[in-house]
């Protein structure tokens, strides 16, 4: 079932997930198209899958599992080795990336800038964002429009005002475009990927990338350079914050490199996530007319004929379910990939050191064991969330490496859901529904094509 079309099934669409083994070469056809469809259909109905693909490998769907990964046992399973080798490029040893101490000093020092206080001081342009946004899609009134995209331009525009405000000079647009040619020419998984050979040997893909990656990087370190000889004035921005840091245990500072590799982390994470967490949030509530009219009639009352801000948060939590339930069903990060330093046994199965353990958060989300009707839109099951067990529900990842952004990307997701769900409503376009495609993220291919009316 591709389910692709949503007047066929009484489901949203979901990934085809493999049914039968595979081979090493048709694993790495499938990883390269969408990563999910290498997750066996089994997964979402046991605890854990092992496998070996070249390499020994296992995925985990069990909470009790999950907490002893990224919790209790977290040194001994850091990020694979695919996975930094993907990454390191663009973002180096940032908190993304980095291990032990040098993680450690990194997240002491940018904790402070993600506190609360500084997140709801940064509203104002989430508000801001959400009017322009609004301003385009009633600009589409009456026919079709291409929601994912105008998603992607309004989280971009959040990052961008919250990360690099007043910086005149900064070519936001090249930037942009620099971060989408980076994704889309580095994520895929290569052959030497699968088959274990060393991260030191390059891979083609990853090379061709360098002239977008070289103009991300001095794009940034301009700025921030700039920056550190500006006086200031007004609201600090993440910038601001970051150039103030100071890890309490160290007294380390961070370097103008060090900056910039954490600032293009939250950049690349701090929209693409958000974006794709608002662009499924609409497919959803179109699929569901009940579900976006009793949403519109919650931000109505708290909004009235105007924006989201930061105070109206608290009083939409309807909406904030429905942001919970797309993280569920089409969660961003929706493929984690862990390699085992240290012999252990999960759910009861051997692991070995070197093993690669997977944690495929799309097929957690789904498990049988773990969900009623898993695969249908239920924005009601997250009413009360002390009843959903913690590691069983992972858009963010759990433990010390938990998201450190995930407080600012919930208060922007429904401030600009709220908005525009106040003022128009969605409905599908026959044959345009999303198909779910992970490369590094859980991307709708094809984009997500909603008529837009004015209510």
């Amino acid at each position: 079932m591709d389910g692709h079309d949503p007047k066929l099934t009484d489901v949203p669409v979901r990934v085809p997930l493999v049914s039968e083994p595979w081979g090493i070469l048709r694993s790495l056809k499938a990883a390269r198209r969408n990563v999910l469809e290498i997750v066996p259909e089994i997964a979402t109905r046991q605890p854990i899958v092992s496998g070996k693909t070249g390499k020994r490998w296992h995925m985990v769907m069990d909470p009790e599992a999950n907490r002893h990964i990224l919790k209790d046992r977290l040194e001994d399973y850091p990020k694979s080795d695919v996975t930094k080798n993907i990454l390191r490029p663009a973002i180096g040893e940032s908190l993304f990336v980095a291990e032990g101490a040098h993680w450690h000093w990194q997240r002491r020092t940018a904790a402070p800038v993600f506190s609360f206080r500084n997140i709801q001081n940064l509203a104002p342009m989430m508000t801001a964002a959400a009017e322009r946004s609004v301003a385009r899609v009633g600009a589409q009134a009456g026919r079709g429009a291409d929601l994912y995209q105008e998603m992607v331009t309004a989280t971009f525009e959040v990052i961008s005002d919250v990360t690099f405000s007043g910086d005149e000079g900064f070519d936001r647009t090249a930037m942009h475009k620099a971060i989408d040619a980076y994704i889309d020419q580095t994520a895929k998984v290569s052959l030497l990927d699968v088959i274990g050979v060393p991260t030191w040997v390059p891979r083609p893909s990853r090379v061709l990338s360098s002239g977008s990656l070289k103009q991300m990087k001095r794009a940034a370190d301009t700025v921030i350079d700039e920056r550190r000889n500006r006086e200031r004035s007004g609201v600090p921005d993440l910038l601001d914050l970051l150039l103030d840091g100071e890890d309490p245990e160290t007294k380390r500072r961070m370097t103008t490199s060090e900056l910039r590799d954490n600032l293009l982390t939250f950049i690349v994470a701090g929209h693409e996530t958000t974006a794709l967490t608002l662009s499924w949030a609409l497919y959803l509530c179109a699929f569901d007319q009940d579900v976006q009219t009793r949403a519109r009639h919650e931000a109505r009352s708290v909004l009235g004929d105007r924006n989201a801000t930061a105070d109206d948060v608290a009083e939409l939590p309807y909406i904030r379910q429905i942001v919970d339930e797309a993280l569920r069903l089409y969660p961003p990060a929706a493929f984690l990939s862990r390699t085992a330093q240290a012999n252990d046994t999960l759910c009861g199965r051997e692991v070995r050191r070197g093993d690669t353990v997977m944690l495929p958060i799309y097929a957690l989300h789904r498990n049988h064991l773990l969900w009623d009707n898993p695969d249908s839109f239920d924005p009601d099951r997250f009413a009360d969330l002390k009843a959903i067990d913690r590691y069983a529900y992972l858009p963010f990842g759990a433990g010390p490496r938990i998201c450190i952004g995930a407080t600012f990307a919930l208060q922007e997701a429904v401030i600009i859901l709220s908005s525009l769900l106040a003022r128009f409503q969605f409905t599908p376009i026959q044959g345009r529904a999303p198909k779910p495609v992970m490369i590094l993220t859980l991307r709708p291919e094809g984009g997500v094509w909603l008529k837009v009316e004015e209510t």
